[in-house]
C-alpha cells in the first residue's frame, strides 16, 4: 500500500473530476497529478535523495495536499510540523529527523527565517505562498514551473512515511515513525464504517500537520471524493464551509464541535440554516462530555456520529464507536459514553504492570496490537522498547472493558489523581462538571497538598453570559459522584490551553502549581 495509490486511479478514470476546493478554487485530480510530479522534481532537484525529510510549516492549503504527496512520490519522507509549537520545539524536530528542506506559507514566512539560522541539517527554505518571496527562500510555484514531472517510484509498504512528533501534552516530542501500510490501514478502516466516497465532501477542519488529517485524506483519496480545505478553524469558518460547499464528512474534536454549535446559536442568519447535508461527523482527540454529544446530536440530525479513540502512535485508530450506539438506549445503558469496540484487524486488551489481562470491568492499561501500530519513535529506542512490548503498543490511558467488548476510557495513567490513597479519575469529575448548565468547558487536574498528597482542582470555563461560584459547581458534583471525587477547589477561566488539535494541555495547567514540588507530571 501506499498514499498516492488513489491519485493514480482518479487521474486514469475520472481525471476531470474535481479533486480540491479552497477558497472558491478547484483542482482536478488531472492538474492534481501534474502538480505532485512537478514537486517531486522539484524536490528532487534540490537533493532530496531517498528517505530525505521534507517538512512543512503552514495552514491546511491544496499545497498542503500536494506535499503529503509530491514527497513520497519522489522517494522522501515527510515532516509535517506542529502549527502551535515555538521556534525552538520546531528546531529539535528538524535536527531530530534530520530535515533537509522546510516549506513556509504567509502565516509562517517569518518563523521560517528563524527557524533557518538555527535548524542544523536545513539544506533549502521554501516559500509556498501568494505574496513576495522572502530573500533566500525558493518560490513554491517558480519551482513548480521550472521542474520536470518524474515518475512516482511508490514508495510503500513498511516503508517510512513520514516522521508525525507527538504534541508534547505528555512530555517533550517523540518522532513516531508510521509506515505507509500503517496510514494505508487507518484510511481503509474509515471505509469500512461507510466514511468517505466518490459522492463525499470532506471538510479538512482538523489541521493537516495531524495524521488523523492524514488518514482522512488518504480515505477520501482512495474513493475520490472532494476535498474541501478549510485554512485556518474557526466555529463560524467551519459552519459556512459546511453549508458553502454542502460537506457530507468532517472530522473533529469537542472543542471544535461546541465552537461550531456556540457559532451557530449566537448568529440569527446561520441558527435557522439545515445543516442536512452532513452524513457522518467523527469526533475523538479527547473525550467529550454528555451534555455536548446531546447537543450535536440535536443540531446534527442528518449525521451519524462516530467516536474514534486512538493515538499517533495507532496511526489514529484503535477503537470506534458507531452511529447505533449513540441513541437514548444507550445514553442509559452508558454506551453512548465508551469508546466503542476494537477496530476491524486491530485487538486491544486491557491489563496489569505485569501486562496480564484484567477482568471485565477492572481499569489497568489499554495496549493495542495490529496494522495501526507505529514502526516505533525515531531514535528513541529506549522510549519504543518500553510502550512497544511482544507486539503490543502500550498507550498509557486508563480504562475497563465490559462483557461486550466496549472500552471506557477513564484516563491518562499519568493524570490519575491520587488524593488519600484513592484513586480519582479526571474524566469522570470533567464529566459530573459538564453536565452544569452554565459550563462551557472544563478540566480537572491534581494539585499538591501537604495532606492528602494530590487534591482535585478543577479550571472552568463558563458559557457567555452564565455565572457560577466555587461553591455551587462542588455542591452540582456532590450530587454525582462520590464525596472524595469532588473538587476541593475551582478556577474561573476565559478559556484553557489547546493543542493545535483541540486536546487541553492540561500540562500547562498543571505547571504553576507543581513548578516546586517533586511529582510535575508532565
Amino acid at each position: 500500500m501506499y498514499i498516492t495509490q488513489g491519485l493514480h486511479r482518479h487521474m486514469q478514470q475520472r481525471p476531470h473530476a474535481t479533486a480540491i476546493r479552497e477558497l472558491g478554487r478547484s483542482v482536478t485530480f488531472a492538474e492534481l497529478g501534474q502538480r505532485v510530479a512537478r514537486l517531486a522534481g522539484a524536490l528532487k532537484g534540490l537533493g532530496m535523495a531517498s528517505g530525505d525529510c521534507v517538512a512543512m510549516l503552514s495552514r491546511n492549503s491544496q499545497r498542503y495536499i500536494e506535499y503529503s504527496l509530491g514527497v513520497p512520490w519522489g522517494d522522501g519522507v515527510l515532516n509535517p510540523v506542529n502549527t502551535r509549537w515555538s521556534v525552538a520545539e520546531i528546531v529539535y524536530s528538524l535536527d531530530d529527523s534530520q530535515s533537509t528542506m522546510l516549506i513556509v506559507d504567509d502565516t509562517f514566512k517569518a518563523m521560517g527565517e528563524a527557524i533557518f539560522e538555527q535548524a542544523k541539517t536545513l539544506r533549502h527554505m521554501i516559500y509556498a505562498g501568494d505574496g513576495e518571496t522572502p530573500d533566500g527562500m525558493l518560490n513554491y510555484e517558480a519551482l513548480l514551473a521550472a521542474a520536470e514531472p518524474v515518475e512516482d517510484v511508490r514508495r510503500s509498504g513498511d516503508a517510512l512515511l513520514g516522521v508525525f512528533y507527538t504534541g508534547g501534552t505528555t512530555g517533550f516530542p517523540k518522532g513516531v515513525m508510521i509506515s505507509h501500510n500503517n496510514l494505508a490501514f487507518a484510511g481503509l478502516a474509515g471505509l469500512t464504517r461507510g466514511f468517505y466516497g466518490s459522492d463525499s465532501v470532506f471538510l479538512h477542519a482538523m489541521p493537516m500537520f495531524h495524521l488523523a488529517d492524514f488518514s482522512a485524506m488518504y480515505g477520501q483519496l482512495v474513493t475520490g471524493g472532494v476535498h474541501v480545505v478549510l485554512p485556518a478553524f474557526s466555529g463560524e469558518a467551519a459552519l459556512q464551509a459546511v453549508i458553502d460547499e454542502q460537506v457530507t464528512d468532517v472530522m473533529l474534536a469537542p472543542t471544535m464541535i461546541q465552537m461550531i454549535l456556540d457559532a451557530r446559536a449566537a448568529n440569527p442568519v446561520l441558527a435557522g440554516v439545515e445543516l442536512a447535508s452532513i452524513r457522518n461527523i467523527i469526533y475523538g482527540a479527547s473525550p467529550i462530555s454528555p451534555v455536548l454529544l446531546d447537543r450535536a446530536c440535536e443540531a446534527f440530525t442528518s449525521a451519524r456520529f462516530f467516536q474514534g479513540y486512538g493515538m499517533t502512535e495507532l496511526t489514529t485508530g484503535g477503537t470506534m464507536l458507531d452511529p447505533e450506539y449513540h441513541c437514548e438506549a444507550h445514553h442509559h445503558s452508558g454506551k453512548m459514553y465508551s469508546a466503542g469496540r476494537a477496530m476491524n484487524c486491530v485487538e486491544l486488551r486491557i491489563v496489569d504492570a505485569e501486562d496480564r489481562e484484567v477482568p471485565r470491568g477492572s481499569v489497568g492499561e489499554i495496549v493495542v496490537r495490529g496494522p495501526n501500530v507505529m514502526l516505533g519513535y525515531l531514535n528513541k529506542p529506549e522510549a519504543t522498547a518500553e510502550v512497544l512490548r511482544d507486539g503490543w503498543m502500550h498507550t498509557g490511558d486508563g480504562g475497563y472493558m465490559d462483557a461486550e467488548g466496549f472500552v471506557y476510557i477513564v484516563d491518562r495513567l499519568k493524570d490519575m489523581i491520587v488524593s488519600g490513597g484513592e484513586n480519582i479519575y479526571s474524566a469522570e469529575v470533567e464529566n459530573a462538571i459538564s453536565s452544569h448548565p452554565a459550563v462551557a468547558q472544563c478540566a480537572v487536574i491534581g494539585i499538591p497538598s501537604d495532606k492528602w498528597g494530590e487534591t482535585v482542582h478543577a479550571v472552568v470555563v463558563l458559557k457567555p453570559d452564565c455565572s457560577s461560584s466555587d461553591e455551587e459547581i462542588v455542591a452540582h458534583c456532590r450530587e454525582r459522584i462520590a464525596g472524595y471525587k469532588c473538587p476541593r477547589s475551582v478556577e474561573f477561566r476565559g478559556a484553557l490551553p489547546l493543542s493545535g488539535v483541540g486536546k487541553i494541555l492540561k500540562n500547562e495547567l498543571r505547571k504553576p502549581f507543581w513548578e516546586n514540588h517533586s511529582r510535575n507530571i508532565a
